[in-house]
Order: C-alpha cells, then structure tokens, then sequence
C-alpha cells in the first residue's frame, strides 16, 4: 500500500495520460457533485414547505356547514346546516380535542379611529384561535376567557390595521370604530405567514351580541391530539359523526359539512418529498456509476497498453497480487480524488446558496416583524450524507478497478511479450 515505487509508478502513468485522467476524473466528481447538489436542492424545499406547514398547527383541522346534498331521515337534499354556541360545546368535549374555537364572521367592517379610516376584517373568536392558527401578539394580549363570558367590546387588531389608524402612536388602551360601534384595543397581532396583517379579533359572544349573530357560529377551528395519518381520520371521522347525529344529516355527505385536516395534508405532502428524494438517489448514484463505469473502462484500456510491461514484471517474479494491487491503487485514487473534488464544490455550492437564502429570508423577517417567507429553506447536505457519499466512493473507485486487475493479473508472461 504504502510502497513509494508502487506510487512514483501510478504518478509516472497519470502525468503521462493527463487529459485521459482529467477526463475520467472529471466524470466521477460530475457524478458526485450533482449528487450533492440535488440532495441538498431536495432538502431546502422540503425544509422550506415544512416551514410554512408549521406556521399554523400542524395538527389543526377546519370545520363549516353548508347545503345538504343526500335525503336524510326524511329531511330533504338542499337542506342548509347552521352551527351554534351548542356545538362549541358538542365539539370541545369529544375525545381527541385539544384546542376548540368558534368563528362568526361580520359584514361590512368599516375601521375607523380619528380621521383614519379602512376595509378590513373582523372575525369573532374564542381564545383558543391562538394556539390553532398561530397568532403572534406583538403587543398586549388575545381575547380571553373573561372577555367571552363577559361580552366585553375588545378588539385585537393586525399590524396593518395598527399602521393605518394609528400611525405609531399608542393604540393599546384606545378606542376604534368598528361599523360604528366602539371597541377597545387590547392587543396587536400578526397572523401566521403573509406579509399582510389585516385581521381583527373580537370576543365571539361579543360579535354574536353586538352584531346580531344570535348564537351563530360559521366555522370552527380545532388542533387535534393525533400523531398519525389514521388516528387524525379517526378523530375527523368523532366529530363528523357527532355533528350529523344532533343536526340530522349523512355523515358521508361532505357537502352539508366540509373539513380540511391539516396534519392529514402534512403527512400526505411529505410522502411526496420522501419519493422525491429516493428518485434524487437514483438519478445522483445513477449519474456517479456512469462515471464509475467510465474509470473502469479506461483502467482495462491502461491493462491494454501495458500488456507487455505487465508480462515482463511478472517474468521478472512479480506476483499476480502486486498486480492487482498496483492497478486497484491506481482507480481508487482517480476516483477518490475527483470525487472528493466533486464532494468539495457540491456542498461548497450549497452552503454559499444558503448563505443567500438566509440572508434574503433574514431581509424578509425585518420587515415582516419576524416572520419571513420562503419555501427554499437550509439547502445544504448532512455529514452523515457527505461520509456515507465518500465511503462509497472509496468502494466504487475499487470495484471500478477490480476488474482491470483481475485481468492483469491473468495475463501469462509469454503471451504479453508476444503482445504487438
């Protein structure tokens, strides 16, 4: 292995054959260099979408009512469904529930304070609206418990909202107009991705009461305890059942009540990226055999060429295996060399296009307040990828080799030097 003749040798042929060396070194850190690139290409949308899925929680789910389209229990198709404050209560209490809250939308929705005045929405809630579609407060606080049992005219407004009234002054403690009624500002919010914070967030008792909602609820927005695709089913499927006893209509008819189940889309949506990774391994292995493929071709033209010089080392007493040996030595450091040399660019073109990215989505935070929006994310490669990719270099560089020198070493001295 470590035999300086053995080496000076194999030097002595690469500098003799150099385009053919660059050549077929070329192609292996090809081979490995889009391996890294599309692995770490893979990684950075699969961290990015993932990113923007846990911007609400992963594990909610939305509910609202629509027209019956299936006869049920003697009831007519066509049927229209209306939620109330009972199902809040129906839906809350069923196994599986984390967060529960109700929503009640108003119409119109003219803002004003002073002489500042806009279009924005207004939607009633319960407390739990936090938690499930991750609200962040920038300053003060979310409605709260007391606020719903006591129908307080309290209001927590979005950024946007804060910057067209107020124009930088203190707008917590103030009062606002909503479609007239005055409401007191308890908070500033952002909701969770978007650069738009146009949104308001008053008690839902409050907008049932004020608003003339009776007790009307439009949708819910739940988080469920589940980790699983089948056990979030199974709790969509409590809740769909449980709705359809109490208003009378075929669970199976989604019409009369629609759901999306986010942790449902999440596991669905990285399966996707789990299959788009495995294909990634197949076209970087298949890309870095090619060039595999391409070492071992030359190495058997090198046995070719030195056919005599072979029949005569082993004329001289060289055994079969320092044949083999020196013909292995020779592929392994081709392809370990040029593959590392791949390896080296590959992450290297990977972290500098992170160092952008973050810097873009660093830009994109500051004047988002903190949340920026990407869906390329760390597109860089583990180094658990990076050894495991050396290792099989190492490993390809010497079955690439392998069957040159078996060759060699079949040779038989007489008939090499017969060799024209």
């Amino acid at each position: 292995m470590f035999d300086i003749d053995k080496w000076q040798e194999i030097f002595a042929t690469i500098k003799k054959n150099k385009m053919r060396t660059f050549l077929t070194g070329f192609s292996v850190a090809w081979g490995i260099f889009m391996l890294m690139v599309l692995l770490g290409s893979g990684n950075g949308l699969s961290n990015g979408v993932s990113e923007n899925f846990m911007r609400d929680a992963v594990n909610g789910m939305w509910l609202w009512t629509g027209k019956t389209s299936i006869a049920h229990q003697g009831f007519k198709e066509g049927r229209q469904i209306t939620m109330t404050n009972d199902d809040y209560e129906l839906i809350k209490d069923l196994e599986g529930i984390d967060k529960t809250s109700g929503r009640y939308y108003i119409s119109g929705n003219l803002f004003s304070y002073g002489n500042e005045y806009g279009n924005y929405t207004a939607i009633t809630c319960h407390p739990d609206l936090l938690d499930v579609e991750g609200i962040q407060i920038v300053e003060g606080r979310f409605v709260n418990h007391i606020d719903i049992q006591s129908a307080r005219k309290t209001v927590v407004i979005g950024k946007d909202i804060y910057d067209a009234l107020f124009n930088g002054e203190e707008a917590l403690g103030k009062y606002i107009r909503i479609n007239d009624i005055p409401f007191k500002v308890v908070g500033i919010c952002k909701e969770s991705g978007g650069s738009q914070h146009r949104n308001a967030y008053i008690p839902v008792s409050t907008g049932q009461k004020v608003f003339n909602g009776s007790n009307r609820i439009h949708n819910f927005a739940l988080t469920i305890d589940a980790k699983t695709l089948e056990e979030s089913q199974d709790i969509e499927n409590k809740v769909r059942t449980a709705l359809a006893r109490k208003h009378k209509f075929d669970e199976k008819d989604e019409s009369a009540l629609g759901s999306y189940n986010k942790l449902e889309n999440v596991i669905e949506t990285m399966k996707i990226f789990q299959a788009i990774n495995i294909f990634i391994w197949i076209i970087g292995i298949g890309t870095l055999i090619a060039g595999i493929v391409g070492v071992s071709n030359i190495m058997l033209i090198i046995v070719k060429e030195r056919t005599k010089e072979i029949g005569i080392r082993k004329a001289l007493g060289a055994s079969p295996s320092s044949v083999v040996g020196l013909i292995l030595l020779e592929s392994i450091l081709i392809t370990t060399v040029a593959g590392y040399i791949g390896l080296v660019l590959g992450t290297g073109l990977m972290e500098g296009l992170n160092l952008i990215v973050e810097q873009q989505y660093a830009a994109s935070a500051a004047t988002n307040s903190g949340q920026g929006e990407t869906i390329f994310r760390n597109p860089t490669v583990s180094i658990n990828i990076a050894v495991a990719a050396t290792s099989l270099l190492v490993i390809a560089g010497t079955f690439a080799g392998f069957i040159p020198a078996k060759r060699a070493a079949r040779i038989k001295p007489i008939e090499a030097l017969r060799d024209e």
